[in-house]
């Protein structure tokens, strides 16, 4: 092999490895692009995941608190009934 037929192997090697870390850094840059926009669509999702949840407890909230507002005072009415109890007691005792 000559100096000539040497330097033209070597390039056309560097010519075939150039394509080829071509080839990969393309295949890379294609799979970063890939994983870029899943996550900006992951990061959407959650976003818009943040703002449903929150507009969910807030409406939660408010029926809670309709709730709280309407309950039945239990405690009153059980004294209440207690009282009455105790007032048909006092009558049956009296009236005999």
């Amino acid at each position: 092999m000559t100096v000539p037929e040497a330097s033209a192997t070597v390039a056309v090697e560097l010519e075939r490895l150039r394509g080829t870390v071509s080839t990969g850094f393309a295949e890379v840059k294609g799979s970063l692009s890939v994983l870029v926009e899943r996550s900006d669509r992951n990061e959407r999702d959650l976003q818009q995941l943040r703002q449903d949840t929150e507009k969910d407890l807030g409406d939660l909230r408010t029926d809670v608190e309709a709730l709280k507002r309407n309950r039945w005072p239990l405690a009153a009415i059980g004294a209440l009934t207690g009282i009455a109890g105790s007032v048909a007691g006092l009558l049956a005792l009296f009236i005999r």
